[in-house]
């Protein structure tokens, strides 16, 4: 027990510390993890944690769970980009745990541990585990419902069956988990997190086992889920008057699925039906550098398999499946299945008989790569590629508390974060366009500036050059140039600010 333990405390804090590497020096990247980080930090503003806003306007992509503990790391750290990110790197470290634990509990701790590292070490995993965003808390109660949904369907039940809650026996603990998980996952990011519902489904079908409806009891399950659902979910309905479903899920889940979002996807029909390969090629760089085994690894399948080997495969075929039907894509999507695809490497790699010290110099390797870009790489390109960050860093020592300020051609999210760390005001919002961020035009610049009270714009340099080619008395200027990565472009900014 205390060697089992020390495993376990030496995976967690060797992985939370891999996954924390650089993230303090790197400022949050456009354009979801300012979102998350300001609408963490107005629900501390508001004193609200039921319904979270963005630049003063609800803000209803993504259920509340990444944002409370967001809150709670700000309370602890302060309002920063470490704080924003340290919460996803827990929850990095812990699915590790859950990998590690899930194979123990088949007698393949090795394999297990493995698995751990792998995950770990994989470039998706690598990006998202410092990514203040919500996906490795959907991947980490996803895992949790695959393993707990695993042990209530794999056929080793002695005796009658009985209903595990009616009949406590050592199952118990795995509907709990199963059902607690899937309620946790629909907090994190909403539908998406009852995947494994679908995984035990497919197994049902491809080897039944006898009593499947008693050994998971669905209905009191999915009442179970709706009820820890909605201790937060009828206040947020109800405080928003059901925007929150309609456009929650609605606009994000239902549009998401049948319409492309933000650009990623294509509204073509041939061209959507030409892309359902997608991530059957993306995983290839997903689950770098491990992916070079994978072609392997789908023949050792094709050709020998058991019922452990099955029910990962089918989790990852659901994850996948879906996702392809999705219309809008992105990578990072299939980020649930990379623990059962970890798992599946490590355990039929060691079963080749592969050593651990090649296994040791690939994660060696490996770790050394993505630190090597977190700790000198990325910090160093800081200046090229975050320029709202570079704007703030000039113009902070001239910010007030009391300021409103705009953008005209600039709608990186980065600007709020950023900006509202120093003050207290809004990036202005035109209700004509409606949308959450600034919309201001040209012409309407000076007349924004010479309102009563200090106020600041940020817009176009040449935009601003022919604005304003002298400035007035009492106006400062602030120029940089960078890589917008939310749009995909290089810009040239200048905040003109006014201080009285």
């Amino acid at each position: 027990m205390q060697a089992a333990t020390r495993n376990f405390a030496l995976l967690f804090f060797a992985t939370l510390l891999f996954h924390l590497a650089g993230t303090w020096s790197l400022p949050l990247v456009d354009r979801d993890e300012p979102r998350f980080a300001e609408a963490s930090r107005e629900m501390i503003e508001r004193n609200d944690y039921v319904v979270p806003f963005f630049n003063n306007r609800y803000r209803f992509d993504k259920p509340p769970l990444t944002y409370w503990f967001q809150v709670a790391s700000f309370r602890v750290f302060g309002e920063n980009a470490f704080a924003a990110r340290f919460p996803t790197a827990i929850a990095a470290a812990l699915t590790a745990l859950v990998i590690f634990a899930w194979g123990r509990r088949l007698d393949l701790a090795r394999a297990g541990f493995w698995a751990a590292v792998i995950f770990s070490l994989c470039l998706q995993i690598f990006i998202h585990g410092k990514a203040a965003v919500a996906d490795m808390w959907l991947v980490l109660f996803v895992t949790l419902s695959h393993w707990a949904g695993y042990e209530l369907w794999r056929d080793r039940f002695a005796g009658t069956w009985r209903s595990v809650v009616l009949q406590p026996n050592d199952l118990r603990i795995w509907w709990w988990l199963f059902y607690c998980s899937l309620a946790l996952a629909f907090l994190a990011k909403g539908p998406i997190g009852w995947v494994s519902l679908g995984t035990v489904a497919v197994c049902q079908y491809l080897r039944p086992v006898p009593h499947f409806a008693r050994r998971f009891l669905f209905v009191r399950g999915m009442l179970l889920v709706l009820v820890l659902v909605g201790l937060w979910g009828v206040p947020a309905l109800l405080r928003t008057h059901g925007r929150f479903f309609t456009i929650g899920l609605g606009r994000h889940v239902i549009g998401r699925s049948f319409g492309t979002m933000q650009g990623h996807g294509s509204k073509s029909i041939l061209i959507a039906l030409g892309t359902l390969p997608y991530y059957f090629l993306t995983v290839f760089l997903s689950f770098a550098p491990w992916s070079v085994k994978l072609p392997w690894l789908a023949r050792r399948l094709w050709a020998k398999r058991d019922a452990f080997d099955l029910y990962l495969i089918a989790g990852g075929a659901v994850i996948f499946v879906i996702f392809s039907i999705v219309k809008t894509k992105l990578p990072h999507y299939i980020l649930p299945a990379l623990p059962l695809l970890a798992l599946l490497l490590a355990r039929h790699w060691l079963a080749q008989g592969v050593t651990t010290t090649t296994l040791r110099r690939w994660s060696v390797a490996t770790a050394v790569l993505w630190l090597a870009l977190a700790l000198i790489v990325l910090p160093l390109s800081t200046p090229w590629f975050f320029p709202s960050a570079e704007l703030f860093k000039k113009a902070e020592p001239y910010l007030q508390p009391e300021m409103d300020f705009a953008a005209f051609d600039s709608d990186a999210p980065s600007l709020v974060w950023n900006f509202r760390r120093r003050v207290h005001g809004w990036l202005f919002y035109n209700q004509a366009i409606g949308r959450d961020v600034a919309a201001m035009q040209p012409d309407q610049v000076p007349s924004f500036l010479a309102r009563a009270g200090p106020h600041f714009v940020v817009l176009p340099t040449g935009v601003a050059d022919r604005l304003y080619p002298r400035l007035p008395s009492g106006y400062r200027k602030f120029s940089t140039r960078g890589f917008d990565l939310a749009n995909g472009r290089w810009v040239d900014l200048t905040l003109i600010m006014k201080n009285t």
